[in-house]
């Protein structure tokens, strides 16, 4: 996957100011539209949750605000510090985020892109989690619609309706999703939501 064909399963995502009213699932041929990088628009501080080399991570510079951070945590994150064509600055950080907590307070927003599925208590990290993050900040996240394991790579998967009512469950109302596409692994379609 390239970073434009991420950006396109995620790039319908209301990253700031309040939840919409629509709760219609965007269609992943849908153009991400074009943030306000003015300077009304104050930068924001993300982390991405089991970054890997970034591929998301760097997506996710593409939606927020021109001097926004992300913190890409991961136990080996694949990229070295750097600061986007859209002036975020991208951070590594070593880290097993199911283990250890972030250390990030006040955090506008989480991204996990094909991580969730390697924690087995999802609600007990939602909890912890929310603890570092703003009022209302949101998940964003990417899986694959299975809850199917295979061993190693997935081990505990969870489709959107297991998401749903894992988050819903954790009193999160605003569960939208925002786009699909095939997995290149051929087992199960990816998915991107958004979680207020």
């Amino acid at each position: 996957m390239t970073v434009q064909q991420a950006l396109t399963l995620i790039g319908n995502a209301p990253i700031a100011g309040p939840a919409p009213d629509r709760s219609a699932p965007a269609s992943s041929a849908d153009h991400p539209s074009a943030p306000d990088r003015s300077s009304a628009a104050a930068p924001v501080t993300w982390a991405d949750l089991g970054c890997g080399d970034g591929l998301f991570t760097r997506a996710l510079a593409h939606l927020l605000p021109a001097g926004s951070t992300i913190y890409g945590i991961d136990r080996q994150p694949a990229f070295q510090r750097q600061t986007t064509p859209e002036g975020v600055t991208l951070i590594p950080q070593t880290l097993d985020f199911v283990k250890d907590p972030p250390g990030h307070n006040d955090l506008d927003g989480i991204l996990m892109a094909n991580s969730l599925h390697y924690v087995s208590d999802k609600p007990a990290l939602i909890r912890r989690l929310r603890t570092g993050m703003r009022p209302a900040a949101p998940f964003l996240i990417v899986e694959y619609d299975t809850d199917q394991p295979v061993p190693t790579w997935v081990p505990y998967p969870l489709s959107f309706d297991t998401l749903d009512t894992l988050f819903r469950a954790e009193g999160y109302t605003h569960i939208q999703q925002l786009g699909t596409r095939p997995s290149v692994y051929g087992r199960a379609d990816l998915y991107a939501v958004l979680i207020r």
